[in-house]
Order: C-alpha cells, then sequence, then structure tokens
C-alpha cells in the first residue's frame, strides 16, 4: 500500500459523489464534472489504496468492502475540507487591512470624512489613509489603492468609474452681500469684490469665454488653495466660485446668478485593475462609489 502521506484526498470527493449517486455517471452530475474525470479520479484512488472501490455492473456502481470500509472516513474528510473552505473564504472576505485613498484637499476635507466615518462604523476592520493632495497621486506606482479625481486617467491598466458631475455656482455670504448689493448680471461680478485664483487661469478664461476680459490683478484676493478658497467665501471675502455640495455646509452662504453658466468638474473614482479584486480595497471602493454621487451632486 502506499504512503499515506502520498494520498491524493482531493479525489475523495469524487469517490463520495460516485459513493452516494450509485454510479459514476451520477456522480458527475453533482459535481457538475465530466464523466471520464471521475472514472479517472476513482482509479487514480483505487491504484493509492491497493484495492478495487467499486464493482461497475449494467446498474452502476457497486461499491466493495474495502469502500465501504473508509466510507465514513472519506466523508469526514469531505465535510472537514468544505468547513475549512468555507471559513477562510469568509475570512478572506471579513479580514481587514488599510486602503489609502487620495483625493483632492476639497474633496478630502468636505466629502470624504463624512463617508469614512459612516465606512468605519460599518467596517471596523478596515483602516484608511487619507491622502489630501491636488496632484494626481500615482496608482501604477501604487502611492494610493483608490483615487477620487476630477481627470479620467488615460492609463489602460487604471479602471474608472463616473461618478457624477460637479455642478459649479458663483456664491457670496449674505454678509457680503448687504455690504456690496447683489449682482443681477454676469457682467455685475466685474464691479464687486472677487476671490480668484493665483497661477491658476481658470476662472479668468471663464470671464474669457463670457466675452469679458480680465487679469488676476483684479481678483481681490487670490489663493491656489482650494480649502482656503471656499473659508474666503464663507467668511464673506467677497464673491467665489464653490462647488454646489458646499453649499450645504456654509448655511450663510448663497448662489448667484441662476443663469449664469459654469461647466462642471466631472468625478471619476479610480483604482489599479490588479487590486480593484482584493476584497479590502473593494468594500472601500462600493462604499465611495455609492455614497459619493448624492453628495456631489447635492442641490443641483
Amino acid at each position: 500500500m502506499a504512503d499515506p502521506a502520498r494520498y491524493d484526498w482531493s479525489l475523495l470527493r469524487s469517490f463520495v459523489a460516485v459513493l452516494d449517486a450509485g454510479s459514476v455517471m451520477g456522480g458527475a452530475r453533482r459535481l457538475g464534472a465530466l464523466q471520464p474525470t471521475v472514472s479517472r479520479h476513482i482509479a487514480e484512488l483505487e491504484a493509492q489504496l491497493g484495492t478495487p472501490l467499486f464493482e461497475r455492473t449494467g446498474r452502476g456502481a457497486v461499491p466493495t468492502a474495502a469502500a465501504l470500509a473508509i466510507a465514513d472516513a472519506a466523508r469526514e474528510v469531505q465535510a472537514a475540507a468544505e468547513q475549512l473552505s468555507h471559513r477562510l473564504a469568509l475570512r478572506s472576505v471579513a479580514r481587514g487591512g488599510s486602503v489609502r485613498v487620495s483625493a483632492s484637499h476639497v474633496v478630502a476635507t468636505w466629502l470624504l470624512p463624512g463617508v469614512i466615518a459612516a465606512l468605519q462604523r460599518d467596517e471596523a476592520d478596515i483602516q484608511i489613509e487619507l491622502v489630501a493632495s491636488d496632484g494626481l497621486s500615482n496608482l501604477l506606482r501604487r502611492e494610493a489603492d483608490i483615487a477620487v479625481r476630477m481627470v479620467r486617467p488615460r492609463q489602460a491598466t487604471l479602471v474608472a468609474r463616473k461618478l457624477g458631475d460637479v455642478p459649479l455656482v458663483a456664491a457670496a455670504h449674505r454678509s457680503y452681500l448687504r455690504r456690496a448689493g447683489t449682482p443681477k448680471r454676469p457682467e455685475d461680478l466685474l464691479a464687486h469684490r472677487l476671490i480668484g485664483f493665483d497661477r491658476d487661469d481658470g476662472i479668468v478664461r471663464g470671464f474669457a469665454a463670457m466675452g469679458h476680459a480680465m487679469t488676476r490683478e483684479q481678483f481681490a484676493v487670490r489663493t491656489d488653495d482650494q480649502v482656503t478658497y471656499g473659508r474666503l467665501v464663507a467668511e464673506g471675502a467677497g464673491i467665489g466660485f464653490i462647488a454646489r455640495y458646499q453649499l450645504a455646509l456654509w448655511p450663510d452662504v448663497v448662489p448667484l446668478l441662476p443663469a449664469l453658466k459654469v461647466p462642471s468638474l466631472p468625478c471619476w473614482l479610480v483604482v489599479h485593475r490588479e487590486i480593484r479584486g482584493n476584497p479590502v480595497v473593494r468594500r472601500v471602493y462600493d462604499a465611495l462609489a455609492q455614497a459619493l454621487p448624492p453628495l456631489l451632486a447635492a442641490g443641483a
């Protein structure tokens, strides 16, 4: 008889299936396998044990005395293997770990904290590393596992899911409007204290598209930090352009000029193709994909 340590115990699955079904064909059906494959498994197990396990008859496969002698043990081994497989599957789903999420300063400051707090209540075994950066974190170099970006990546190894469009609006604090009045037309903005960017020319180009030439020197306050920019609007420093969802954060900041068409920003959820199947990364990815779209579109 062969050394038991060299037995291929995976063959027991086919053995138990044939034993319970009463035929090789019936055992193959139970396993969803091909009949020749199950026949080969039985032959291999018989060779390992050094004794026949079934007598083939016109009615099927009749177990020998040797088969009946090992039947209970074989079922116990199979049950233990299935239980182990089930526990490992549950552990792979439940196992925690760290997931690194990169997002712009605005999203990381105003949107993600609430989403992450809710995620932590549901997924206490997951640790989140939040990277607030307006630069494009390099997912290819694994500087982040997941990124929330306003630009769609072009690399084929990255998978991008569009979460929605972020509406932008001209807005100001009520205290500023009480002092300076409320603009009625887009061109009225040029007579107000405007909050603009320092090196970024996005707002200047936006005014140029409306037919109004202006320079950065016409901004009463300038900053390229998006979080600081929002706080300046919220403190009444002048009129600025913010995401509509930020209005819910500052009740006394009101939108202006509803007819003014400010281009929206697309928002993408990005993950590396190789790790999107990681169960821990996937849980965080799915949570962000569900929670962010309604927040991004708030008040649209």
